[in-house]
């Protein structure tokens, strides 16, 4: 399974929302800057965002985007399906209906793709922005810390 830039893009546009979470609403402009995304990608992106519930937005000249619910109860596989779809590795696997494929039913390989389904679903749902953001200053910290080492 391989991520569409929809999904790459929205995962950090999200993380952005998320790092200015409590600061009032960001525009797309300051998103686009920061996150080397366009500002017309990003408003298709916000959409379904917006739709889902992730993100609310504000008008008025100090509007924006932020995030609807705290980073800590926002997964990473929320936001996914919401701009992908389902993350499964086949049509058959979320899809029970006998016109996916004539072999479904009996299919050897189904079970292989369940499994890979259930993986990514659990990997993903386990994963919020908070634990994003708790990776992200850990490892700002961490790069401070090697680069003060390599001074002395």
């Amino acid at each position: 399974m391989k991520l569409s830039t929809r999904g790459r893009y929205g995962l950090k546009a999200m993380f952005d929302l998320a790092m200015h979470f409590g600061e009032g609403p960001v525009s797309l402009t300051s998103i686009s800057e920061r996150q080397a995304i366009s500002v017309n990608y990003l408003e298709q992106l916000i959409s379904p965002l917006r739709k889902a519930g992730l993100v609310k937005s504000i008008r008025g000249a100090q509007g924006g985007y932020m995030l609807s619910k705290p980073p800590s109860d926002i997964t990473v596989g929320v936001i996914l399906t919401t701009l992908e779809g389902p993350l499964a590795p086949t049509d058959c696997v979320v899809e029970d209906d006998v016109e996916t494929c004539d072999h479904s039913t009996y299919c050897v390989t189904k079970v292989i793709y369940e499994k890979i389904y259930e993986s990514i679903t659990s990997v993903v749902n386990s994963i919020t922005l908070q634990h994003m953001l708790d990776d992200y200053e850990l490892n700002q910290s961490n790069f401070i810390i090697e680069t003060i080492c390599e001074c002395k």
